[in-house]
């Protein structure tokens, strides 16, 4: 007798990002901990360690859970070929907790199919189309900020009061590059860079 699991599969984009509501959808389940498969990744494809684990777990007959459509993937062609290779070649059963049109257990009959295939090519594309919306958002937020003068990255390192008073010493051979690194404390090439700025200055 072929024994059946429950598996369950999420996903948040970040690790600052909560994924209580996900855990919260299946804890009436009873899976078991070790049944429970998450990423803390974006969902633009599905190079994940996590669901590629759980999909080598998979059995014929196995059921996954997951919270939403989005939580599988962000890649319309991607999601489309993963939800096939999941419940053709893998032959798994999915339920969509927030979709109960997308549960491949219920309506296996023609028109039944027919109807799960549209809902899941409608709700991959909403969840693709949410990811270009998100990016097109960040891009112009950065963009908005950029103009406003906010700059992006680590904190330019300051030079020490005493940084004119090294390179004196280093222009003139009494000080070597590595021990001004040492007790300027800055890389090799933002000393040079800093270089490079004070000698333009000087020539101004």
């Amino acid at each position: 007798m072929m024994l059946i699991k429950e598996y369950a599969y999420i996903r948040v984009s970040t690790v600052d990002q909560n994924e209580d509501r996900q855990l919260d959808s299946i804890a009436s389940l009873k899976i078991p901990d070790a049944q429970i498969f998450m990423d803390k990744l974006s969902g633009k494809d599905f190079n994940r360690p996590a669901y590629k684990a759980l999909v080598k777990k998979l059995k014929p007959g196995d059921l996954l859970y997951i919270k939403s459509i989005d939580r599988l993937g962000r890649n319309y062609e991607e999601i489309q070929e993963q939800w096939r290779i999941l419940t053709k070649d893998k032959g798994i059963d999915i339920m969509v907790i927030d979709m109960p049109l997308l549960d491949t257990r219920r309506g296996r009959d023609l028109v039944g199919t027919f109807l799960s295939d549209i809902v899941l090519q409608i709700l991959s594309f909403v969840a693709h189309n949410e990811r270009d919306i998100i990016r097109k958002r960040q891009a112009e937020g950065i963009a908005a900020a950029k103009a406003r003068g906010v700059r992006f990255g680590r904190p330019a390192k300051k030079s020490p009061e005493n940084f004119d008073v090294l390179m004196k010493q280093w222009e003139r051979g009494k000080l070597r590059t590595k021990d001004f690194m040492a007790q300027t404390g800055l890389t090799e090439s933002t000393l040079y860079r800093r270089l490079r700025e004070r000698r333009t200055a000087k020539n101004k």
